[in-house]
């Protein structure tokens, strides 16, 4: 199964940026999708943005506008570039593989913490 491994978490003010980027060892096959997801504490866990490898972003409705994703296949690698973070983006950051085509079982990372305080 593919191991992901996120980095670039931390505290940030509110208005600051912070990038997160998640790499995937091993092999990654077909059609597939890459994504970021955040649980805040006592809510569930909701997606935030993916990708998928032959092209293709959704992203939530609450960041729309100042978070990007993007990908280098070459590497397995996704980032999230977010931008003019507010307190409530305060969360565990997760990343997720998905296949989409074949499909197959899909991998989380363990996460990472961004917290937004001044």
């Amino acid at each position: 199964q593919v191991q992901l491994v996120e980095s670039g978490g931390g505290l940030v003010q509110p208005g600051g940026s912070l990038r997160l980027s998640c790499a995937a060892s091993g092999i990654i096959f077909g059609i597939n999708a890459m994504g970021w997801y955040r649980q805040a504490p006592g809510k569930e866990r909701e997606l935030v943005a993916t990708i998928v490898n032959v092209g293709g972003t959704t992203y939530a409705d609450s960041v729309k506008g100042r978070f990007t994703i993007s990908r280098d296949n070459a590497k397995n690698t996704v980032y999230l570039q977010m931008n003019s973070l507010k307190p409530e983006d305060t969360a565990v950051y997760y990343c997720r593989l998905d296949y989409i085509n074949p499909p197959g079982i899909g991998s989380w990372g363990q996460g990472t913490q961004v917290t937004v305080s001044s």
